[in-house]
């Protein structure tokens, strides 16, 4: 028998005491049933969304984190990241880094903190004069995993494990190891609280940042990856079913999860001006309200892999081309 964890509570309670136990140990945790939108999602082609300005960083481009006066984005052949100016459209710096960038990318502590995983480390970018300043001995778990920054703490995860590393990023030292269920690679930080998908599994643990205890574990779909934060709740991108979970910030439960019809791997996930915005290979750009859970519109073809809203626009890598876009928000239709 395979039921979500809400039809197996539905069920002990209709069939008793008695039984309910019977029933809740043959019960397999699935998390929400996708919800699907009233009507049918239009589908654009992607070519059709013109953006303001593309810019090559190197032959992939990989990862994006918009800040409030900069936008960054990843690079392999060359090894860099780069800092776009989204007030001119222009790359103002190109940083080399001794190894590719795969994990993330997040900022705090005046530092722009990248993981490596061929060179098993985490290097330290100073923002002031945007150059290298060190790369840590502290490794990613893999590919496509994350890094989140607290109010005093780096974090990372560093093993397949699920070994979730606090860092000093004064000393650049490990102070704590918080553990995952294994399988949990990528995280975000919002207000005091760590979130952290479980891609070999279907659960997001949720940890308090400033003691490292987890809180709580929510199931979500199949296989998550990347997760965002906004609206009120967590989105996760789940991989393994092509669904979205959302999750309540204050209950801490799925509310539901929305049938996006993805199911490939990469990709990213990010929130803004009231929406939720998800991109994997061949359908590049998805876009869900984030108060009613529906999804939108999706826009197909080549391109896509990674993004960041901000500054009135997306920026969105096309990883085999390497590039990153910007398209303002306007051009989407989406209001």
């Amino acid at each position: 028998m395979r039921l979500s964890c809400n039809q197996g509570r539905e069920a002990a309670r209709a069939i008793g005491p008695a039984l309910a136990s019977i029933l809740f140990a043959a019960t397999v945790c699935v998390g929400a049933e996708p919800e699907r939108s009233p009507v049918p999602t239009a589908k654009t082609p992607f070519a059709e969304l013109k953006p303001q300005v593309v810019l090559k960083v190197g032959e992939n481009a990989d990862w994006v984190l918009v800040s409030e006066n900069a936008v960054w984005t990843g690079s392999t052949g060359p090894n860099a990241v780069h800092r776009v100016d989204p007030r001119t459209n222009t790359i103002t710096d190109s940083i080399p880094l001794p190894g590719a960038p795969c994990a993330g990318l997040a900022e705090g502590f005046g530092a722009l903190w990248v993981p490596l995983c061929d060179e098993k480390g985490l290097a330290r970018i100073d923002l002031a004069s945007n150059h290298l300043v060190e790369v840590l001995p502290i490794g990613p778990a893999g590919q496509d995993a994350g890094i989140a920054t607290s109010a005093d703490s780096v974090w990372m995860v560093t093993d397949t494990k699920g070994s979730l590393v606090r860092i000093d990023p004064a000393t650049g030292k490990s102070r704590q190891t918080v553990h995952l269920p294994a399988g949990s690679y990528n995280l975000q930080h919002r207000d005091g609280i760590l979130y952290a998908t479980q891609f070999e599994g279907a659960a997001l643990t949720i940890v308090d940042a400033a003691t490292g205890k987890v809180l709580a574990s929510v199931p979500t779909g199949l296989h998550p990856r990347f997760l965002t934060i906004g609206g009120g709740y967590v989105w996760t991108l789940n991989q393994g079913d092509g669904t979205m979970t959302r999750i309540s910030v204050k209950t801490r439960q799925a509310v539901g999860s929305i049938a996006l019809g993805t199911t490939r791997p990469g990709g990213d996930i990010a929130f803004g001006e009231g929406k939720v915005w998800t991109s994997v290979f061949t359908t590049p750009l998805s876009v869900t309200d984030a108060a009613t859970g529906h999804l939108l519109r999706q826009w197909t073809g080549p391109g896509g892999d990674s993004l960041g809203i901000g500054h009135g626009a997306i920026w969105i890598t096309d990883y085999k081309r390497g590039t990153i876009a910007r398209i303002p928000l306007a051009a989407t239709g989406i209001h």
